[in-house]
């Protein structure tokens, strides 16, 4: 049984949780929001509560950084993959329950930032 998208949504873990779950410091976090790059939930008194979506996203922010991208950049590829994402939701129609999240088609289809395309035979 998997988790509904909407708990997927809900943010339930403080800063410094997050930080730990994805391996990087609290003050980077914070970064990446003063950059745009997520918008985690505040608690009523303002506290930052990350969800398990934004978990995803900070650990493709660090496969961005790793394959060298500054953080101007990843904020234009995390837009280019939503806007991909809305329009293969939209070509695609509604999803059912055998199709697999955009979020799992996107990481398996995701080819590696460091490979070069091989040239045919023809070439």
């Amino acid at each position: 049984m998997g988790v509904s998208r909407t708990e997927r949504g809900r943010g339930v873990y403080g800063i410094s949780v997050a930080a730990d779950l994805v391996g990087t410091g609290v003050q980077n976090l914070r970064s990446y929001e003063a950059h745009g790059l997520l918008e985690p939930e505040r608690s009523p008194g303002g506290t930052r509560r990350y969800s398990a979506d934004d978990l995803t996203r900070l650990r493709r922010i660090s496969d961005l950084l790793q394959a060298g991208l500054n953080l101007a950049g990843i904020g234009m590829v995390l837009d280019l993959e939503t806007q991909n994402a809305q329009l293969r939701a939209e070509k695609a129609g509604p999803v059912t329950a055998t199709t697999p999240s955009t979020a799992a088609s996107r990481s398996r289809k995701r080819a590696s930032p460091n490979s070069t395309p091989r040239p045919t035979s023809g070439s």
